[in-house]
């Protein structure tokens, strides 16, 4: 399940998207990046800063989650 995830949002790489948790939260934005564990997730709105270990200059602005907690995902 973790491996399908991971391709599904490697498809949608640099595309805006919705997406579901298993917890029933949504959020929408753009996929910045992928790798076996986390999606990033650049939010459409407001600020996060949950993403203190993520390599980029603008880190404080992208939503790491887990490819675990995934439920859906929908380019929009």
């Amino acid at each position: 399940m973790i491996e399908e995830a991971y391709y599904n949002c490697l498809r949608c790489k640099n595309r805006r998207v919705r997406l579901l948790t298993t917890d029933g939260k949504h959020y929408v934005g753009t996929v910045v990046d992928v790798d076996y564990n986390n999606v990033y997730l650049r939010p459409d709105r407001g600020v996060v800063k949950t993403s203190a270990f993520y390599p980029n200059p603008y880190a404080a602005d992208i939503l790491t989650l887990s490819l675990f907690t995934l439920l859906a995902i929908a380019l929009i």
